[in-house]
Order: structure tokens, then C-alpha cells, then sequence
């Protein structure tokens, strides 16, 4: 007999966001090994605390500040596309909270 549960969390747009910059920094952290790249590092965990989570135009401050300090220190195409995918589920995330509010 076979049963099925049904989960006890609603995945959302945050807990994606929350991913995308898990990868990130996961990225950067290989990209360290070979360039200095502890700036970028502490900016990803800025913009991962709770804090930027309650805030995501502070994010996406924080994303700004990011995308500059990578284009300067040369990051790896795959960092790269990365930092451009957070880019990407941070402006859908900013979308759908600005419809919810609308409403």
C-alpha cells in the first residue's frame, strides 16, 4: 500500500531566489581559490541575509553593487550566468510582490 503525502511547504518565488544565490556564492567560493574575490563574497551574504529577504529593492541594490565589483575582478563566464539568473528570479520576485500589492 502506497501513500502519499502532500508537503508541508509552499515552494515560492523566494525560496528560489534563496537558491539562485545559493549558487552564487558557491561559484564565487571555487573562483576564490584562484582571484580574491572575499568583496563579492561578503555582498552575497548581505544580500542573502533576512534583512534583503524583507527588502528586495535593497537587494537589488545589493545585486547592482555585485554585478560592478564581478565586471571589475574579470568572474568566470559561469559566475557570470549565475550572477545574471539572481538578476533574473530577483526582477520576477520584485513583479509578482508589486501585483500582490495591487491587489
Amino acid at each position: 500500500m502506497a501513500f502519499y503525502q502532500t508537503p508541508h511547504y509552499e515552494k515560492t518565488i523566494f525560496s528560489d531566489l534563496l537558491g539562485s544565490w545559493a549558487l552564487l556564492k558557491k561559484s564565487v567560493e571555487n573562483e576564490h581559490r584562484t582571484k580574491d574575490c572575499s568583496q563579492l563574497l561578503f555582498y552575497i551574504s548581505v544580500a542573502m541575509s533576512w534583512e534583503s529577504m524583507r527588502n528586495l529593492k535593497h537587494m537589488k541594490n545589493t545585486l547592482l553593487l555585485i554585478q560592478s565589483i564581478a565586471q571589475q575582478i574579470g568572474i568566470t563566464d559561469e559566475t557570470a550566468g549565475f550572477v545574471d539568473k539572481v538578476g533574473i528570479i530577483l526582477s520576477e520576485a520584485l513583479d509578482r510582490l508589486q501585483k500582490t500589492k495591487l491587489r
